[in-house]
């Protein structure tokens, strides 16, 4: 499909959050034109996510460059075996910060076992409690790692009082049904769009409304009609476009559902 044959980005009356993706990450426009793309896609705000010791201040530096950009502090399960004492000093100091909203990206990741398991666990653990001890919500990374990612987050069924989500969800619906039943949320992006993710969307047709939150991951995932194309946020209403058509409801009606959904896990104050 060429270029000019591709479908313009819907622009819907209620505005999008979105919940995740990685702006330090994206090549193809500077941060300034990113963002003026995402508003004319009727963005209103971004939260950008962090994955390893080396990008944790980046994420908070982000985050002072736009009021529209929000961040989190965590290492994902594929830098695992960086982490370390001062890496946790680090992640509790700076999400004290006021535009911090998460811990995050955190998770296990048995697909590419890119860092030991059970050292994967052992983050995985010790960034949950980090998150409970400032009563702050999880960005939850699992994948091919469904049972295990239960067991460690029965330990915080008491503790971890914000919750959080489970983003790029593409797990079975054990894993879904559990966060469901724990008042975590579901993540989903433009995986849901391809011809191949019957599976993603068999999980979205099980999620109550009220649990779905909206992301790209960009530079990531982009979605159909623009996929082969890098990821970014003004694509996000075409996630939200297949969401609702999957769930059978009109897309502002359940874009005022997520946004809120959106709101209550990462602006709290501002429900």
């Amino acid at each position: 499909m060429s270029k000019r044959n591709k479908r313009e980005i819907p622009v819907f009356d209620t505005p999008i959050i979105e919940t995740h993706c990685h702006l330090d990450y994206l090549k193809e426009n500077t941060l300034d034109d990113t963002i003026k793309n995402a508003q004319n896609a009727g963005i209103e705000r971004i939260i950008t996510i962090a994955v390893s010791p080396e990008n944790l201040d980046t994420v908070l530096d982000l985050t002072q460059q736009s009021s529209m950009i929000w961040g989190t502090q965590g290492v994902h399960p594929h830098d695992a075996e960086k982490y370390s004492p001062d890496t946790a000093t680090k992640i509790r100091r700076q999400a004290m910060q006021e535009r911090i909203v998460a811990i995050g990206e955190i998770g296990l990741d048995y697909y590419y076992d890119n860092a030991d398991r059970e050292i994967q666990r052992q983050v995985f653990h010790d960034q949950l409690q980090i998150a409970a001890d400032l009563d702050l919500p999880v960005v939850i990374h699992s994948r091919d790692a469904d049972d295990d990612t239960i067991e460690i987050l029965k330990r915080f069924e008491s503790t971890l009082s914000k919750k959080g989500v489970i983003h790029s969800f593409t797990s079975g619906p054990e894993l879904a049904q559990y966060a469901i039943d724990q008042g975590f949320y579901l993540g989903f992006n433009g995986i849901c769009t391809f011809n191949t993710a019957e599976n993603v969307r068999d999980i979205i047709r099980m999620t109550p409304v009220e649990h779905i939150i909206l992301e790209t991951d960009a530079p990531y995932l982009t979605p159909v009609p623009y996929r082969g194309k890098e990821n970014a946020s003004c694509y996000l209403p075409f996630v939200a476009e297949k969401v609702a058509e999957v769930k059978e409801i009109a897309v502002n009606n359940m874009l005022s559902i997520v946004r809120q959904n959106s709101i209550n896990l990462f602006f709290p104050k501002d429900a």
